[in-house]
């Protein structure tokens, strides 16, 4: 029997995650993947140490142990192409056992995931017997000064770079660097600048990992504790926070990453476990990524030059790497919503920072700078074509009646503790909106472009 025959047969996984260097494994059934600390999960001591402050609990290291352990199974077992849900038992050690215990925190951690990702997920903890993260001694005060007033997930992509630069006035925001490479330009005191651990899975055909979200929200809730801050912005705007709930893909559970129910839910998950109330927060949901980037533009003095830099790509592999950099495809469904955000800010982007760079070609094979050669990955092509369908449908649903949109604004009214009638109206603009700025995107790229074809739901338009 293998690990994912367990259960009574259900496809999944069950994981075993072990403290470094444990000689005895009783118990656990052969049928079990085992995982130890510091090979499949590794946490760097030196970033590690840069959470350390003030406040600092055993149960915030529990919790970014099973953010590590939600990943590690996430991306270690793909779903079936005929099977969305997975099953998934996690056991590992935990040091502060009596908060995990509760009957509430496992309830709300267990709705909280199966309502992110649409799996069945079980966890099973166990007293952690490594004491060195218990030390106090490595403890100090935050730098912060004392006008700090909201935590925000930071990136290299234009959402978090926008949404920053708008909301924070007098220095009033802890941005958290969520990535695993340290930032090596720094602006002021930012102690929480990368993941402090990495999961290593091998090859995975999962691409989904709705888990991250999970992971970004449970490591900004840590800080807030820290910080004594309890507001975290979420700095996606209503095209990618809502957009994809409202066009689930046949035999695809709804995408509720940056959703209002997903942090009603982890709110009520924090509030259990830490005892503190994190409050995630909203401010561009009614609007599309083209108006914050241009609301940032007007109000960041060199805001323009700034997004440059930015990057959007979902790509990791070949077809995002030129220039001998990882660069940006210009294909994917983030690349598309980037570029056509940009055209809605009139903001015009340099020739050659995509792979796939001139979209007003008829085919696909010509959109490329002649010097990259090579042939584009039917995997990209594929995005590709699926993105523009999703921007195009996304834009087609401000056609639809009101009693269409009703059961997704009950759903938004209800999470965001607004009226009905105040969601419908800033769900209608939003879409309106989306749409606008499509179509306008759509006649820049010419009536012959590839990504037209696309959107009017030729499956590989201009690739004969």
């Amino acid at each position: 029997m293998n690990s994912c025959q367990r259960s009574g047969g259900r496809y999944g996984l069950t994981l075993n995650i072990v403290e470094k260097g444990t000689e005895s494994r009783t118990g656990l059934n052969g049928g079990e993947m085992v995982v130890e600390i510091g090979e499949g999960i590794v946490f760097d001591p030196s970033v590690l140490d840069t959470y350390h402050y003030a406040g600092w609990k055993p149960v915030h290291h529990d919790l970014l142990l099973v953010c590590a352990a939600v990943e590690f199974a996430d991306r270690r077992r793909p779903r079936r192409t005929t099977q969305w849900s997975r099953y998934f038992q996690i056991s590992l050690p935990i040091f502060e056992r009596d908060a995990w215990d509760q009957a509430a925190v496992r309830r709300h951690l267990h709705d909280t995931l199966r309502h992110l990702t649409g799996d069945d997920w079980q966890f099973s903890f166990r007293q952690a017997k490594d004491s060195t993260v218990e030390e106090p001694a490595r403890q100090r005060m935050l730098p912060f000064r004392e006008n700090k007033e909201f935590v925000i997930a930071y990136s290299n992509g234009i959402d978090s770079r926008c949404v920053s630069g708008i909301l924070d006035v007098r220095d009033s925001a802890i941005r958290v660097r969520l990535t695993r490479v340290k930032d090596r330009i720094k602006h002021g005191d930012r102690p929480f600048d990368q993941i402090p651990f990495a999961v290593k899975t091998g090859s995975s055909g999962e691409s989904e990992v709705r888990s991250r979200a999970f992971k970004f929200a449970a490591i900004t809730a840590i800080v807030g504790h820290l910080s004594a801050v309890s507001k975290i912005v979420v700095p996606e705007s209503g095209q990618e926070a809502i957009g994809p709930s409202l066009l689930p893909l046949h035999n695809v559970y709804p995408d509720y990453r940056n959703h209002p129910t997903f942090f009603r839910k982890m709110e009520r998950f924090i509030k259990e476990l830490l005892g503190f109330s994190v409050s995630y927060e909203q401010p561009r949901l009614w609007n599309t990524k083209g108006e914050t980037i241009r609301a940032f533009a007007a109000r960041v003095e060199s805001g323009r030059e700034s997004l440059l830099n930015t990057r959007s790509c979902w790509q990791q592999r070949w077809n995002a790497r030129f220039d001998g950099k990882l660069g940006q495809c210009g294909l994917c469904a983030a690349c598309l919503l980037r570029r056509m955000s940009m055209h809605a800010a009139e903001i015009e982007e340099p020739a050659g920072i995509y792979f796939v760079d001139d979209l007003t070609r008829a085919r696909y094979e010509d959109a490329r700078p002649q010097q990259r050669g090579g042939r584009l990955s039917r995997t990209l092509v594929e995005y590709g074509s699926v993105g523009a369908r999703h921007l195009q449908q996304l834009a087609d649903r401000a056609e639809v009646s009101d009693t269409a949109l009703r059961p997704f604004v009950f759903e938004i009214a209800r999470a965001t503790s607004t009226s009905e009638h105040e969601t419908l109206e800033g769900l209608r603009r939003l879409l309106l909106q989306h749409a606008s700025e499509w179509r306008a995107f759509c006649r820049a790229q010419g009536p012959r472009s590839f990504i037209v074809g696309w959107a009017k739901g030729a499956r590989h338009a201009g690739s004969e």
